[in-house]
């Protein structure tokens, strides 16, 4: 072999070696963003916060277009299997399952807040584990065993809807709190970095574009801080 050809088939060599390089490095950032991240497909399952604002919308451009964000909301929704529109025996609740996420936000507890369900609030936290679990495991669970995050929800303020402030930081609150814990699953707060912004919620329930922009970035952040 003379010189030339060696100095053919080592630059060969190199660009080879370069080339496969850059595809085991692309490899393992898919990887990364596919596996470790798991933002493949988002669900967004809660009430009328979610179904009714652009927080979805706002997560989806967050994320960019290697993410599937879908909107799961139901208005009205509540976490008690006593209200009149509890979340698990939604039609919402099925095409999330059949959406199959890679990772689940359950922003609910709201509609809990409501005066008439006071009595029954004792159940909130055995039915908030009961459709998590099944969520996980039961017999209506998500077969791409998503990941899940908790939601604290945005703050009440003065409203003709019947929900109470009181009631949701004083009852609904601790109890997000304690199936959180029970469950091991991470905790998001969006209720903090709005509750000095009633401006931001012109029916005193519902966010603004302003205040569901707060909410996607905080939910994108608390997504981002942790790891599988």
């Amino acid at each position: 072999m003379n010189v030339k050809t060696k100095r053919i088939w080592a630059v060969s060599i190199t660009a080879l070696i370069i080339t496969l390089s850059v595809i085991v490095v692309f490899s393992q950032n898919l990887a990364s963003n596919r596996t470790d991240n798991k933002v493949d497909r988002v669900a967004c399952l809660g009430d009328s916060i979610t179904n009714m604002t652009g927080y979805p919308a706002d997560l989806q451009a967050l994320l960019g277009s290697g993410s599937t964000v879908g909107n799961f909301g139901y208005n009205g929704a509540a976490v008690n299997f006593f209200a009149d529109r509890p979340y698990y025996a939604s039609d919402e609740y099925r095409a999330a399952r059949a959406f199959l996420p890679t990772t689940v936000i359950i922003m609910l507890g709201t509609n809990d807040a409501r005066t008439n369900l006071n009595e029954s609030i004792g159940n909130f936290t055995g039915n908030y584990e009961y459709m998590i679990e099944h969520i996980i495991n039961g017999t209506r669970r998500f077969t791409s065993q998503p990941r899940i995050f908790l939601v604290i929800p945005p703050p009440l303020f003065e409203n003709s809807l019947n929900l109470t402030s009181t009631t949701l930081k004083q009852e609904i609150f601790p109890l997000i709190h304690q199936v959180a814990s029970d469950m091991g699953l991470p905790l998001i707060d969006v209720y903090t970095p709005l509750v000095n912004h009633p401006e931001d919620f012109s029916d005193g329930v519902h966010p603004n574009s302003e205040a569901s922009q707060i909410i996607a970035n905080t939910i994108y952040n608390g997504i981002n801080s942790y790891s599988i």
